[in-house]
């Protein structure tokens, strides 16, 4: 679930990213979502990924997911994984810098279920550990192809607060999004992640008694240091015609490399494998939700401004005016 969220939710994230890019392309450009409180857009995935069986595993297996992704009265949130992002700074639609700051919160589920290897099923299941944390960023759009493709640089900290792993993941990330035209985008992102010994512990080490039950040599971490770099390539089509509202099909793939004592520990390097490579295709829908002010005063193709009211209750709409792009 967590790799098949990794490409999905990077495929729906591009349409958030590259709304001012597509707007520049639609020959009917409408103006864009100045005000947080107009800014409000959802967009939702669902798919299916061929991932390890577990990190660091040899071999794969299909398995379905889901994502969701968008804007709230401004504020930006997206799922990753089994993580949840959202940011506490407004998104005001302005071209250019902007910054992140905000909060997470994470369940992880590796190896609390079925592992198809015998080895690394006789060592048990793992309790779900449930993290909590927060992330600083900074992107910009207008940085390489046109004034409308988008780079965001992100640091991402969670720790465990069941007692699980009581450790933490550092996680740096970066994203590079393009679009090439309203229909279609490509993105691609760069990330590792950096783990303390405690979570080492307990997700590669194989302790005396794991050797008696498994097979596989004892194998201890005693340190903390980068466990996994990945690198990812997605595409994005829309279905309805435009990428900002309806119907879109995604693709993408996604490799990822195990690192120092993790690539070394027996679960990757006596029965799996340090090279983890997986592949995901989904269908994704994109809405807005208006306030009462836009619906009182809908935007239409060629017509700008917005009658500007006290913000109101929300209401979904099966269609996207334009807007602000969001950073995930």
């Amino acid at each position: 679930m967590r790799a098949f969220s990794l490409v999905l939710t990077a495929a729906t994230a591009a349409v958030a990213l590259a709304t001012p890019a597509l707007a520049q392309t639609d020959p009917n450009p409408t103006p864009p979502i100045t005000d947080p409180a107009d800014n409000n857009r959802i967009t939702l995935g669902l798919g299916v990924a061929s991932l390890p069986d577990y990190e660091g595993a040899d071999s794969n297996s299909f398995t379905p997911g889901a994502v969701a992704i968008g804007t709230v009265r401004g504020h930006d949130f997206f799922t990753r994984g089994t993580q949840l992002y959202v940011n506490l700074i407004p998104n005001t639609g302005s071209v250019g810098i902007n910054y992140e700051v905000g909060v997470i919160a994470a369940v992880r589920t590796d190896r609390t279920g079925r592992v198809d290897n015998r080895q690394v099923r006789a060592l048990g299941k793992i309790d779900t550990a449930y993290e909590v944390g927060g992330f600083v960023g900074v992107g910009k759009t207008g940085v390489i192809t046109s004034d409308y493709d988008t780079l965001t640089a992100r640091v991402a900290y969670i720790h465990d607060v069941s007692g699980t792993h009581d450790s933490y993941v550092i996680t740096p990330q970066v994203n590079y999004t393009t679009p090439l035209s309203v229909r279609t985008l490509v993105a691609f992102g760069l990330s590792a992640d950096y783990a303390g010994k405690g979570f080492g512990r307990t997700y590669a080490a194989v302790t005396p008694i794991g050797t008696i039950n498994s097979g596989l040599r004892t194998y201890d971490i005693n340190d903390s240091g980068f466990r996994r770099v990945n690198v990812s390539a997605f595409a994005l089509q829309s279905l309805s015609g435009d990428l900002r509202r309806g119907f879109g099909v995604g693709a993408g793939v996604l490799y990822g490399r195990m690192l120092g004592k993790y690539k070394d520990s027996p679960i990757v390097a006596d029965v799996g494998d340090a090279d983890q490579w997986l592949g995901a295709v989904g269908l994704t829908y994109t809405f807005w939700i208006a306030t009462r002010r836009s619906i009182r005063n809908p935007v239409r193709p060629g017509r700008a401004g917005f009658f500007r009211l006290r913000p109101r209750p929300l209401r979904l709409c099966s269609s996207y005016p334009g807007g602000a792009p969001i950073r995930a």
